[in-house]
């Protein structure tokens, strides 16, 4: 019998897992172009007044001082494509924050990869991330070779398209990265950039200032109105960039049962969304990704709609 690598060991247990992707890059500080663009992009505000990309830049730039002693990071993609979705006349919220927190779901699964690597080299010692720390996540999944960066700043992984979410296993032995020939650009693709509702995609990478995503989520304080009245129907999150995409006209629902609509979410109406009480919002969005913006963020938007 052949004798299989470790990394396709690794990379069998993973898609086994569901993951959709596999990919392996070695751990070391980020090129100067990169930390380059980041810098930028922080000192020019576009990450508005999200305060912790200001914070850590070392650790951001460098996976080896994150988790001291790492040397491979493993990273992973985890289809999350809807089978179900709500109805468009209805009140919208992005496809990622249909089901169960993905923080959890996907570190969970990436635990369960690091129990299998043990089995495999049982001094693996190692820590898993999933947008939890400051950690370039679509840096290393290009380096990992799992797809490219659109001009949407998703990373798109050839075939799947963009609905993934992404997860880092850093451990602390080498493993083989790959090098693969992956499209570096869109080509001469701008559908992203002009359906973009409030023009918040640039060459420079998103504006967070003008991203409806960040206006219904992450943003404290009110709405300015002249984004409020590009929502459409949105009150969590905005997916237009990633529909408009060629890359997802194929996009394959997900598998992963914590990442289906609950019936009870599918059902509301814009008049339950106008009555949804505190507790209603906590007995139908915890431990959801919804829990993000809270009560009084998903009631700001819904009556951002309606002024």
């Amino acid at each position: 019998m052949e004798k299989v690598s470790t990394e396709a060991a690794i990379r069998a247990e993973a898609l086994r897992l569901g993951f959709s992707a596999c990919g392996f890059a070695k751990a070391e500080p980020v090129s100067d172009e990169m930390a380059q663009k980041l810098d930028y992009w922080v000192n020019n505000g576009y990450h508005a007044n999200m305060a912790y990309m200001e914070r850590n830049r070392h650790l951001r730039l460098d996976p080896t001082q994150l988790v001291p002693g790492c040397r491979t990071l493993i990273v992973v993609a985890l289809n999350y494509y809807p089978q179900q979705r709500i109805p468009q006349e209805e009140y919208q919220i992005a496809y990622y924050a249909y089901g169960a927190d993905y923080h959890r779901v996907v570190k969970d699964k990436l635990h369960l990869l690091l129990a299998y690597i043990k089995t495999l080299v049982p001094e693996v010692q190692g820590r898993a991330f999933c947008d939890t720390a400051p950690l370039l996540e679509r840096y290393w999944a290009v380096k990992a070779g799992l797809g490219f960066i659109g001009l949407n700043r998703t990373l798109i992984i050839p075939g799947k398209g963009s609905y993934c979410f992404l997860g880092v296993l850093a451990i602390d032995i080498d493993l083989q990265a790959e090098h693969h020939n992956m499209p570096i650009s869109c080509g001469n693709c701008k559908r992203c950039l002009i359906a973009c509702p409030t023009k918040a995609l640039t060459a420079d990478g998103i504006d967070c200032r003008r991203c409806l995503s960040y206006l219904t989520i992450e943003h404290r304080g009110e709405i300015p109105d002249e984004y409020a009245e590009k929502m459409g129907n949105r009150i969590y999150g905005c997916d237009t960039c990633q529909r408009v995409c060629p890359h997802n006209r194929n996009a394959e629902p997900a598998h992963e049962p914590a990442f289906a609509l609950p019936n009870e979410v599918a059902a509301l109406s814009r008049d339950d969304w106008h009555q949804l009480s505190p507790d209603r919002y906590k007995a139908l969005f915890k431990n959801s990704a919804i829990e993000r913006a809270g009560y009084e963020g998903l009631s700001r938007n819904i009556k951002a709609l309606n002024k």
